[in-house]
């Protein structure tokens, strides 16, 4: 199985911009396809950006079109979301999540397996 860390969330001014990141260890991973969700306080868990094992596939959000940007670095057991032109309504835990699967569902929560430990991002108004 994978371990995942998420990192890099903070505090930010609306317009301002933050690059999460998504380290794994244990398997390799380029064996998972991987995903990006958030979470707000009494929300649901939502999806936000997912990337196929090879990097070639990516999958947005409407809310995320044109401001976030998935990638993946295999070599470095790395997966990446770049955060521009924030909002308030981005405020949000973030995880990245796994996906051991050959079947793509980028969006169901229920089709990763395994979970980062969240990151959290505020974004003032």
């Amino acid at each position: 199985q994978v371990h995942l860390v998420d990192a890099g969330g903070g505090l930010v001014q609306a317009g301002g911009s933050l690059r999460l990141s998504c380290a794994a260890s244990g398997r390799t991973l380029s064996n998972y396809f991987m995903g990006w969700f958030r979470q707000a306080p009494g929300e649901e868990r939502e999806f936000v950006a997912a990337i196929s094992r090879s990097g070639g596939s990516t999958y947005y959000a409407d809310s995320a079109k044109g401001r976030f940007t998935i990638s993946r670095d295999n070599a470095k057991n790395t997966v990446y979301l770049q955060m521009n032109s924030l909002k308030p309504e981005d405020t949000a835990v973030y995880y990245c999540a796994a996906d051991e699967s050959r079947t793509i569902r980028p969006s169901t929560v229920s089709a990763y397996d395994y979970w980062g430990q969240g990151t959290q991002v505020t974004v003032s108004s």
